[in-house]
């Protein structure tokens, strides 16, 4: 080869190498309220970039036609500090248009919900639609919203363009958010018109099917006062999980049709386990989709008991299933949850299109409808309370499943039955070792192996006698797991792995205030552990946060 040759065969080679982009970061300045991809001064933003939003005070934000890449998101982080907004807009936060988002508010070292949306005159906390897919939201905290916390849908419309089968919103993923005082929803995503929306279109009136959702994953959030629903999903026809959320006093405005904890809708295939529902004015858990789910490991807790008192036509459930949307001869599979004083049945099962369906290994405690079936005016008796099957023809296997009237016989750990460590049996109780044993849930609230011993244990936790066999859950990239909670005076944080770098703890209040701030070297041990002293902080739910150069996990507790 001659020289002129080689000089053009290294161009070539050259030519065809792979080019590798470093990741730019932007910043974003105060003023800057609508921010669109295609507008030039954005055009250089590409997968895996950074925009820093300056902390402060904003109105609201706006943000379209930004596209990151799959593996490669475009990061949207508060800098300095916590972006806050408090508007009289229709939307504090509104994404249009975008693929592949993770936007977070970690930017703030100090505060657990470094983006803070104080108030919504008008509409929504943050809104995510018109096409847009791939997107990831968490530590942000929505307050005082008209209307629902967080909107993640687009609906239909004469153009077409997001109809089923046409657009799919793919990858929905919301996590380690705070929700509280919303009008309506607490989180609203996917269509609830899943059998179809009526519009006019060219003078005609169509029936439009809105898209469906691929991919939704709502996991350790904390919703409270809700005036709706605490989280609805509908439309969701694939991988779909619900799980390790604490919804706390929802549907306050008493709306019918929009009261429950969680709320699996039309068109809905969704898992749903290890969510605390609490003092809620609606069902627990209203589960209205396709069938084939699980809902398993849940604590509900005085479900409706608050609504209408008085009123025994007015029935709220721990669990209530209909046949809004189910797909004839599918599955429902309730387990391991632990019901305790229910308004009025423990488990509702209106179903009668679903078949072989297995109610199995739940706690059901104190029903408030026993004594109107066994004294009042229908023919059911006060045991039908606990499951109630209203109608003939219903499918329904159950096993093992424990029914009180008290919760005396149970030994649970506490009386006071008011946070999820109070729900974990003793030595002696009868739930112990008393579950079907070819059950397929193999961990429990906590993350605790099942089973321990010859059998799983009946209802949400499994109780052990050391800390062997546990399955760590996927927090972030590392994965975790309290030794004990809740706990009283010390935490006590297991790690998945070694660590060969610095670790930094921090614990926040439920606000997400900064109350403990600690420092680890690298962890060497087999199974190394953090552990940090709680003396000095009161008693009530917190969230900590791990990270060092390589990794972040987070999660949250219960302190005595």
């Amino acid at each position: 080869m001659g020289f002129i040759q080689s000089i053009l065969f290294l161009l070539i080679l050259l030519s065809i190498q792979p080019k590798f982009v470093q990741a730019a970061s932007y910043v974003i300045p105060l003023d800057k309220l609508y921010l669109d991809g295609n507008d030039i001064e954005y055009k250089g933003v590409v997968a895996g970039d950074t925009l820093l939003f300056t902390a402060g005070m904003r109105t609201y934000l706006l943000l379209k036609n930004f596209r990151g890449a799959p593996g490669k998101p475009i990061v949207m982080i508060n800098s300095g500090g916590e972006l806050i907004i408090d508007t009289d807009n229709y939307f504090g936060v509104s994404i249009q248009n975008c693929k592949y988002i993770k936007f977070t508010g970690t930017g703030n070292p100090n505060q657990f919900y470094g983006i803070q949306i104080k108030r919504v005159a008008n509409g929504a906390g943050l809104g995510i639609g018109n096409l847009s897919s791939d997107i990831e939201i968490d530590h942000f905290s929505i307050q005082n919203t008209s209307i629902a916390g967080i909107y993640a849908k687009t609906d239909p419309d004469c153009t077409l363009a997001s109809v089923r089968g046409t657009f799919t919103q793919y990858n929905t993923i919301i996590h380690d958010n705070f929700i509280a005082n919303t009008g309506n929803e607490g989180m609203y995503i996917g269509s609830s018109q899943y059998s179809g929306q009526a519009l006019t279109c060219n003078n005609n009136s169509v029936l439009l099917m809105p898209s469906l959702l691929d991919g939704v994953q709502i996991y350790n959030n904390l919703v409270e006062y809700s005036g709706w629903d605490g989280i609805q999903v509908s439309s969701a026809s694939k991988n779909c999980n619900i799980y390790n959320n604490t919804i706390l006093y929802d549907s306050q405005a008493g709306v019918v049709n929009q009261m429950s904890g969680i709320l699996i809708g039309g068109g809905t295939k969704c898992d749903c386990f290890n969510n605390f529902i609490s003092q809620g004015n609606g069902d627990g858990i209203d589960l209205l989709g396709l069938g084939g789910c699980r809902v398993f490991n849940n604590i509900i807790l005085n479900a409706g008991i608050a609504f209408a008192p008085s009123d025994k036509t007015q029935m709220k459930h721990g669990i209530f299933v209909a046949d809004t949307s189910v797909q004839n001869d599918s599955t429902f599979y309730i387990q391991f949850n632990d019901i305790v004083n229910p308004k009025s049945d423990g488990i509702r099962f209106a179903s009668i299109k679903s078949k072989n369906n297995l109610v199995a290994s739940n706690v059901i405690i104190n029903p408030g409808n026993y004594d109107y079936y066994q004294n009042g005016p229908t023919h059911f008796k006060g045991i039908d309370s606990y499951i109630m099957l209203p109608n003939p023809g219903t499918s329904v296997i159950f096993q093992n499943n424990y029914l009180a009237r008290n919760a005396e016989s149970v030994h649970f750990t506490s009386s006071a039955m008011q946070s999820p460590g109070d729900f974990k049996q003793i030595l002696g109780s009868p739930l112990i070792d008393r579950a079907d044993i070819d059950s397929q849930i193999n961990f429990d609230f906590e993350g605790t192996r099942r089973p321990y011993g010859i059998k799983s244990d009946i209802g949400a936790f499994e109780l052990v006698y050391d800390t062997t066999s546990v399955i760590m859950p996927a927090t972030g990239n590392l994965q975790t797991r309290l030794l004990q909670n809740p706990v009283n005076d010390l935490l006590v944080i297991s790690l998945s792995k070694q660590i060969k770098s610095t670790i930094y703890l921090n614990i926040y209040n439920i606000k997400g205030e900064l109350v403990i701030q600690s420092q680890e070297e690298k962890l060497s041990l087999v199974n190394p552990t953090i552990e940090v002293h709680l003396l000095n902080i009161p008693s009530g739910v917190y969230f900590y946060a791990i990270h060092s150069d390589i990794f972040n996990s987070s999660g949250k507790f219960i302190k005595l």
